[in-house]
């Protein structure tokens, strides 16, 4: 169902659409229940059909804001329970990872916005005197760039390290290399060595991680414990 997601998202984004046709809440019991693509596909077709007959428009002028955004708390709080409730003890500090890129995105908006309010910006303040007040806001920006990319990557990788597949974990690496020479992680806009250091650091992690994984082969085979 999420692959299914993804893929017509995808299709809509390529043809100007900038509303994805993703199911955001209730993905294990969805499909405890037994939905797949069809319930995916159901969903995208009552989105098309309320959207061509206005309905939607309607009950957005109809219904306030602030009684929207209660639900949106909870769907996020209850999104937020099942990653830890539907995913292996083991796996939690992945999780955790994953979240960090989303959290620094989301601290650099709320200064960039508080510093807006103020008529002001990070750039005219100077990120050495925001840094000297314990504001380190070139960390959030490099962290946070590419955030959604960024956390699938290194929970990826954590994830791979923790169930020894080491070797997977290098190959999620060497993509978070090049994702992020590219520009498409940790980086504000695309374009080729916008930060360089890290793109090196995830190729670092990528090379101690194929070492890794050879060592650990030639380990089991000669019937030692790792």
């Amino acid at each position: 169902m999420l692959c299914a997601d993804g893929v017509v998202s995808l299709i809509g984004c390529l043809m100007g659409n900038p509303f994805i046709n993703a199911v955001y809440i209730g993905h294990p019991g969805w499909k405890s229940m037994g939905g797949r693509i069809g319930y995916s596909a159901a969903t995208g077709v009552t989105v098309l059909v309320l959207s061509w007959l206005g309905i939607i428009a309607l009950i957005a002028s109809l219904i306030p804001v602030v009684a929207i955004s209660p639900i949106l708390l909870y769907i996020g709080m209850l999104i937020g329970a099942q990653a830890f409730q539907e995913t292996p003890k083991s796996h939690v500090p992945a999780i955790i990872l994953a979240l960090m890129p989303n959290l620094a995105a989301w601290g650099k908006l709320q200064i960039d916005n508080a510093l807006g309010a103020a008529g002001t910006s990070a750039a005219t303040l100077g990120l050495d005197k925001l840094g000297q007040s314990g504001v380190l806001y070139h960390g959030l920006e490099v962290l946070g760039g590419g955030a959604i990319l960024g956390g699938l990557i290194l929970g990826a990788i954590a994830s791979f390290i923790i169930e020894r597949e080491l070797f997977k974990a290098a190959v999620f690496a060497l993509a978070g290399a090049a994702f992020t020479f590219v520009g498409l992680m940790h980086g504000e806009a695309i374009g080729f060595a916008k930060s360089l250091p890290v793109a090196f650091s995830y190729l670092a992690v990528a090379g101690i991680l194929l070492v890794s994984a050879k060592y650990a082969k030639v380990t089991v085979a000669s019937g030692e414990i790792i």
